[in-house]
């Protein structure tokens, strides 16, 4: 056990598990010139999972430089397809948290966010602001209905778990009553340690900007972008340079 070693880390990493395997369009497959993914990390949900330090006290063991690029509310056609090609260019892997309704009005682009390597995870069915607000019965019945939706999109159907039991609460606005449910379901509970505020309408140039003072600020972590914001999506080609260009690495996750 190193000094870094103390009780707290050691619960954490018992409930996570680290790939040091690359990712399958790692840097050194693309060249010196992507930014790639530098490596998959493996998330156990086996323990109560509550990462993202803006709702919670711990996030992921990311190292110092390491960014999880994740997308909320799509798939939605225009926007969704532009973020694929930006992030297929750099070789870069995400996390997607579909929100169940988009999953079933587009079926064909879910699936291609899930056949083109990224991770996609769980935002409940309707994306009420916020599911802590609705009686508890029909808070529970909009995140199942959202995990059988996208699952039904992806995988043809749905076996009463969500195949990646990943979810985030729309607006982080969760309860202790849907977080012991979640965790008694074995699914992981996902806030963010910075956003890009893409939810307020800015230009492209404006939201790099932010986004890039926010980054230097935590020195990477758990990023939240909206694969339904044009601005995102005209933003995303420039900010995967901008974070190549300033020595940050993309790390996606998986379930363990």
């Amino acid at each position: 056990m190193t000094s870094a070693d103390t009780p707290s880390r050691r619960a954490l990493l018992g409930a996570l598990s680290l790939s040091l395997v690359p990712g399958a369009a790692g840097a050194a497959a693309c060249g010196p010139d992507r930014l790639g993914t530098s490596r998959v990390l493996q998330v156990s949900t086996a323990g109560r999972l509550r990462v993202g330090r803006r709702s919670y006290p711990r996030t992921l063991p990311l190292a110092a430089g390491e960014v999880l690029l994740t997308f909320d509310d799509g798939p939605h056609p225009g926007t969704t397809e532009q973020i694929l090609a930006a992030l297929a260019m750099e070789c870069v892997k995400a996390t997607f948290f579909m929100i169940g309704r988009q999953a079933t009005a587009y079926p064909a682009l879910a699936r291609r966010v899930l056949a083109e390597g990224h991770t996609v995870g769980h935002h409940s069915n309707t994306h009420p602001m916020t599911l802590a607000q609705l009686p508890q019965a029909d808070a529970e019945a909009d995140i199942e209905a959202g995990f059988a939706a996208v699952d039904q999109a992806l995988y043809g159907r749905y076996t009463g778990r969500p195949r990646t039991p990943f979810f985030r609460y729309p607006g982080f606005g969760d309860s202790e009553p849907l977080n012991q449910g979640l965790a008694a379901r074995r699914i992981g509970i996902f806030g963010a340690d910075l956003w890009a505020s893409d939810w307020n309408d800015m230009a492209p140039d404006a939201q790099l900007g932010l986004v890039m003072r926010r980054l230097r600020q935590t020195r990477g972590g758990i990023l939240l972008f909206h694969d339904t914001r044009p601005q995102t999506a005209a933003m995303l080609p420039a900010f995967l340079e901008a974070m190549r260009q300033e020595g940050f690495r993309a790390v996606n996750i998986v379930p363990a």
